[in-house]
């Protein structure tokens, strides 16, 4: 049986890889943080943020609030407060249909 190397996920991403991310400066990540009780970074002896994988989760429902949908923050807060769990799912609907549209326009290109 040949050896498969896993693709190794990470535990945790600095403020600088979240930011890249999301094509943003690390200071809006931190006002997001500071705005959004769903974002709760953990810090090392130093301070430095180290975001999950939830966190970055949260961070593309609040991109897709603020940025695609236009909402303002107050909106966004608004938005989690009254229906997380539908605004969520909502979220991961219109991201599955863009990857499927991606993957699509993929395998059209090759034809």
């Amino acid at each position: 049986m040949p050896y498969k190397e896993k693709k190794v996920e990470k535990l945790y991403y600095s403020i600088g890889e979240v930011a890249d991310m999301f094509g943003v400066n690390t200071s809006l990540i931190r006002f997001w943080e500071k705005n959004f009780s769903i974002i709760k970074p953990k810090k090392n002896k130093k301070g430095n943020r180290l975001f999950t994988k939830a966190d970055i989760k949260n961070f593309k429902v609040i991109f897709h609030l603020v940025k695609e949908q236009r909402l303002t923050l107050e909106g966004a807060r608004k938005r989690l407060a009254e229906n997380k769990e539908g605004t969520i799912n909502n979220f991961e609907v219109i991201d599955s249909l863009k990857r499927i549209k991606e993957t699509l326009l993929e395998v059209k290109e090759t034809l």
